[in-house]
């Protein structure tokens, strides 16, 4: 079995707690992070609008950190799971590389981003919520954090009488 951890910053360690607990010891465990183009893309931007100026373009620093940080994030992932581990890191629409890395996996792993003082479908970002939504595999999804008090679930609409 293949199993596919999505880490993102500050949730990770849950995720990777869910594979220590959940997981069979002889799956294959793919630690996955997945950078966005959207921060370096308004830095090349930005700098391209000052044509003329002498300097380098912020953009390509950006870029730099962004890999040094997904290091640093899947070493300390790696370092927690305690076993063996292929570390994969992507970059583009974040939550279409999910789906696409979760191609032929056995599970997807991913935590809760939204609101996460209560119960409910406001506790999926946009992002997980397209995961979840779209992986072509079981999913697992946790809570960064312990969960809310069940009586944190919204109430059901009102009743409509037609």
């Amino acid at each position: 079995m293949r199993v596919i951890v999505w880490l993102v910053e500050g949730t990770w360690p849950a995720c990777v707690d869910a594979v220590r607990a959940h997981a069979p010891g002889d799956a294959e465990v793919v630690l996955l992070h997945v950078s966005g183009p959207e921060v370096p893309a308004v830095a090349h931007g930005a700098f391209a609008g000052l044509l003329g100026r002498r300097s380098q373009d912020p953009g390509d620093r950006l870029e730099a950190l962004g890999v040094t940080s997904a290091t640093a994030l899947l070493d300390a992932a790696a370092e927690r799971l305690g076993r063996p581990c292929v570390r994969e890191e992507r970059s583009g629409r974040v939550e279409r590389e999910v789906v696409a890395a979760a191609e032929g996996a056995g599970l997807l792993v991913l935590a809760r981003d939204g609101d996460r003082s209560r119960l409910g479908p406001k506790s999926l970002g946009p992002a997980v919520r397209f995961a979840v939504d779209h992986a072509p595999c079981p999913v697992l999804l946790v809570w960064p954090e312990p969960a809310p008090r069940l009586d944190t679930i919204p109430p059901p609409p009102p009743h409509h009488h037609p």
